[in-house]
């Protein structure tokens, strides 16, 4: 009989915790046994005297605290550190899902099928609550970001209901502290190249004059996050687009900074090399930051030098071409943003190719014994 380890991330449920635990105790079977972990998120309403009883009734129940409140993410990353089940699943403390989902989203796992289910609210399933076309369009919006990058086809990313073998999201570490972990936990389901199946669920939303806690900038910060956990796995022609956004920031400043010295009296052969270093500089910290995050950590000379080669060999080719440009009788700005436009692309060549190598991703191989 497999064990069924629910995480439930808590922060001011008083009025709908005790009926969303019930409704989980409630699937309990002779097939399926339960153990629930609740992640009281420092809450100021009675959330945890709620929770402490509910724990001292059952003993399939047990309450983890945080002593300062720090998000769902937070919460969910606490819950999955104490779980001991086969399979794990996300239920919120209120009751937006139907916990009998869950029996029919841990067949696939069950079977051998999958290592993680998603449970779509956009996919034919159960009852819909009808709410807020511009949130819905908003999460519609979000999956479809996250599948640009991640090249997978889910229709809800943003969902609640996820299952996952315990070994797997216990092996994946969460950094994302607020509703950020559900782009975040996407892209590194992507990454591992995870067999993810997806099934529709009954979704029963409520309103924020409800209890409903997401707002406009968790949607920004997802944003962020879709960019941030994916870019650098993201197929060629996707990292490009994201490269030449990066360009783009710099091209202005290395326009920018020609001008301003060139009308400040220094000579053409001095402003664009200029230019065109203050630029790498802003166009290399935003590869680190977005694009290829992932090497910041250089591990030794030879990445250095690799590095220090492409930009002088593009910076180079810059100044060349600019020269070549006005001589032929186009103007200052026309010629630097030639010279600049050919080089975005030997760039991001040469940051992809050479400075920032990563070696592709394997599929995912449980470790010996599991």
């Amino acid at each position: 009989m497999p064990t069924l380890s629910i995480v439930i991330p808590c922060y001011n449920e008083e009025a709908t915790l005790a009926a969303c635990v019930e409704r989980v105790l409630d699937i309990e079977s002779e097939h399926v046994k339960l153990e629930i972990v609740v992640v009281d998120d420092c809450s100021t309403d009675r959330s945890v005297e709620i929770a402490t009883a509910l724990a001292d009734e059952y003993p399939q129940i047990r309450l983890a605290r945080h002593s300062v409140n720090q998000g769902k993410g937070a919460a969910l990353r606490t819950g999955f550190q104490n779980v001991t089940g086969d399979y794990v699943a996300v239920q919120d403390a209120d009751l937006e899902y139907d916990p009998r989902d869950l029996l029919r989203l841990i067949e696939p796992l069950e079977s051998g099928q999958a290592d993680v289910v998603y449970g779509s609210r956009f996919l034919s399933g159960g009852a819909h609550r009808v709410l807020y076309f511009w949130h819905s369009m908003g999460n519609r919006f979000l999956t479809f970001m996250s599948n640009m990058l991640t090249d997978l086809n889910l229709t809800d990313m943003e969902t609640c209901y996820k299952v996952f073998k315990r070994e797997i999201i216990q092996g994946i570490e969460i950094k994302e502290n607020r509703f950020g972990f559900e782009p975040e936990i996407t892209a590194k389901i992507a990454h591992m190249r995870l067999r993810v199946y997806e099934m529709g669920i009954s979704y029963h939303g409520r309103t924020y004059e409800e209890g409903k806690k997401i707002g406009w900038r968790d949607g920004v910060r997802a944003i962020y996050c879709v960019f941030r956990y994916n870019a650098h796995k993201a197929p060629a022609p996707v990292q490009f687009l994201i490269y030449l956004m990066i360009g783009g920031i710099a091209a202005v400043a290395n326009l920018g900074i020609f001008l301003g010295a060139v009308s400040s009296g220094l000579s053409i052969s001095m402003a664009a090399p200029l230019a065109f270093f203050l630029a790498a500089i802003i166009n290399y910290w935003l590869c680190v930051w977005l694009l290829f995050r992932r090497h910041v950590q250089w591990s030794g000379n030879a990445e250095w030098g690799v590095y220090g080669a492409v930009v002088i060999a593009v910076a180079i080719f810059d100044l060349v071409v600019t020269k070549l440009a006005i001589t032929m009788g186009l103007g200052l700005g026309v010629s630097k943003l030639l010279a600049t436009g050919l080089g975005l692309v030997l760039n991001f060549l040469g940051r992809k190719y050479f400075v920032f190598r990563e070696s592709p991703s394997g599929p995912w191989q449980p470790s010996v014994g599991e």
